[in-house]
């Protein structure tokens, strides 16, 4: 019975199927012959061996498997409801009472068009926006939420907050939009995979804009960012806590906006040639801060003017001073200096310092939260390779004259800081398109989060994730803990 079976199976299945078989004691088919066999290795037909190795060999395959090139940097982003950005920028009259803020809103959140060379006059606080445009551009975008690695969430926090803060409103109504953004979120099912720890949005002002502790109708700002849920997500602000361990700071937006590298490379030459046309040892654009006891800005004002053989250039930002608000003469006042202070302001930040950079001008700190524990994304680690610092406990007790410490830096030295501050342009711009051989700001920023994104994925995975509060923001790996040690009482 069995080897009729067999018989008919060869009618019905190729016969190279039973050309080979290993058992103990077995019938054996070969070519529909039926014969009986001793426990051994039967071995194939000479012409069969020859036909296998042809078909099976490694070597004499040629097979190329094309790699995806978006493999781990997909990114999904929400279809947010309009109220949480277009409808900000189509009510643009009511961002700002005092005087008209649509202008600024043009050109996808860059602002009116200065010249036709990609420069703009661009809002400090239009990052958001910014971001957001060129997120739909990115060229790793799915919309299989699956197949992403980050989520991201258009989200504009920064404008919405815009109109409330300095109005006397009730803070459920400050809270309203941060709280309808969270509970939207939450009933996405892509929420759920990791709770929010591979999602990420940009805030577009200073964090604490968004750090109400009470429910006080006087409080300043809204609480999104104390938000449990906003608490697991990654937040790109302008200004970040150095005690967060979900905030990271990027750079505020400048005037010059580039379509291609080329326009880069051709502002990097012109700022180059400037070099020998900066007839000002230091410059400072700002306004003095009466009412902060804290602030050295006064007293830069002060020392600033009294500068020797006019080697300070000062733009007194007071009000009504137009000089301030014009794009290109700060460009034009930056490019004609060696340094630029930047103390700080209302914040621990400046716009202010990213135009210097722009300008090929070398920033002048004096605290070290106004830049060195921020942007570790896109400034070097190595702070004195582009910067200089001076702690502004010498300038408040009067024992440190700015143009006298700026004067004993060698040349070389400045030479050598001027051409770190111009290779670093890039890396501070937001370019309209892609750039080819570099990455600008958003190109960097997108880098980092994947990377922090994918690093949680493996720690949930291997059971070790930190808790949120337990470990505090990069700089903690980023600093040797003599330097975190010394800045730490500047804060």
């Amino acid at each position: 019975m069995v080897i009729v079976t067999l018989l008919l199976l060869c009618l019905v299945l190729p016969a190279y199927y039973y050309n080979s078989f290993t058992y103990e004691s077995t019938i054996i088919v070969t070519n529909c012959n039926v014969s009986r066999q001793t426990p051994g290795k039967i071995t194939p037909r000479v012409d069969q061996e020859a036909t296998r190795k042809q078909k099976y060999d490694p070597k004499s395959l040629d097979i190329h498997v094309k790699q995806d090139p978006c493999s781990g940097r997909y990114i999904y982003m929400h279809d947010l409801p309009p109220r949480f950005n277009q409808n900000l920028l189509k009510n643009c009259h009511t961002l700002v009472k005092w005087y008209n803020f649509c202008p600024y809103v043009k050109n996808d959140g860059l602002g009116p068009r200065i010249n036709k060379n990609s420069w703009y006059h661009t809002d400090q606080f239009m990052l958001s926006v910014i971001f957001h445009n060129r997120m739909k551009q990115y060229e790793c975008l799915t919309r299989n939420s699956s197949l992403a690695l980050a989520i991201y969430a258009p989200f504009y926090p920064g404008l919405e907050i815009r109109r409330y803060l300095w109005s006397e409103v009730n803070s459920s109504v400050k809270d309203a939009e941060a709280l309808d953004f969270v509970v939207w979120l939450k009933k996405r099912h892509e929420w759920n995979r990791m709770f929010g720890k591979d999602h990420f949005f940009v805030a577009g002002r200073i964090n604490w804009d968004f750090k109400r502790t009470s429910d006080s109708n006087d409080g300043w700002g809204s609480k999104l960012l104390n938000l449990p849920e906003v608490k697991n997500m990654t937040v790109l602000t302008i200004e970040s806590s150095p005690y967060e361990s979900n905030e990271f700071a990027i750079p505020y937006p400048t005037y010059f906006h580039p379509w291609n590298m080329s326009e880069v490379l051709e502002w990097q030459k012109i700022v180059r040639r400037a070099t020998k046309k900066r007839a000002y040892l230091f410059s400072f654009a700002g306004a003095s801060r009466p009412n902060q006891k804290q602030s050295i800005r006064g007293e830069l004002i002060s020392q600033c003017k009294d500068a020797l053989n006019n080697r300070c250039n000062l733009v007194n930002c007071m009000p009504n001073n137009y000089q301030c608000n014009s794009p290109t003469h700060i460009i034009e006042m930056f490019m004609k200096s060696v340094f630029c202070l930047q103390p700080s302001g209302d914040s621990y930040t400046r716009r202010s310092t990213f135009d210097s950079i722009l300008a090929g001008c070398i920033p002048v700190f004096f605290h070290p939260g106004s830049a060195y524990i921020q942007y570790l994304w896109h400034l070097p680690k190595n702070y004195t390779k582009y910067s200089v610092f001076i702690p502004e406990d010498g300038v408040k007790n009067g024992t440190v004259r700015v143009q006298e410490l700026l004067s004993q830096i060698s040349e070389e030295e400045v030479s050598s800081m001027r051409k770190e501050v111009i290779r670093l342009i890039p890396r501070i711009l937001y370019a309209q398109k892609k750039l080819d051989m570099v990455e600008d700001a958003f190109d960097v920023a997108v880098r980092k989060i994947l990377k922090r994104i994918e690093d949680a994925r493996r720690l949930i995975q291997e059971g070790t994730e930190p808790s949120n509060n337990s470990s505090g923001n990069l700089s903690r790996e980023y600093f040797s803990e003599g330097k975190l040690k010394e800045w730490s009482s500047f804060f």
